[in-house]
């Protein structure tokens, strides 16, 4: 991977962190779940170009959280049912309020 990989996603996206330190092989999970919850178009791209599509799958369906519009545009590019997602699974075994 580039050194400087973290040049080319949007600066907001780590705004908590030095993105200088952030190790984008043994972060993935953290790196792709900030750019599916809250990136551009074209950090979706890179994303894309940095990880290939297989790893950010295998990665999505194992995530704790997503909200539901990210979920449902995972659930349609991946092909994916629901069920298939860790987030759904949790939101599904935690009782809530009724929604009226």
């Amino acid at each position: 991977m580039q050194k400087n990989t973290a040049e080319l996603f949007s600066n907001y996206l780590f705004w908590d962190v030095d993105k200088s330190q952030i190790n984008f092989e043994n972060s993935k999970a953290y790196v792709i779940e900030r750019v599916i919850s809250h990136g551009l178009l074209s950090d979706w791209k890179t994303l894309k170009e940095l990880y290939g599509l297989p790893t950010i799958r295998e990665v999505v369906l194992k995530i704790r959280y997503l909200d539901k519009s990210c979920l449902n545009f995972c659930t349609y590019y991946f092909d994916e049912p629901k069920e298939n997602f860790r987030c759904y699974k949790l939101a599904q075994s935690i009782p809530t309020h009724w929604n009226y």
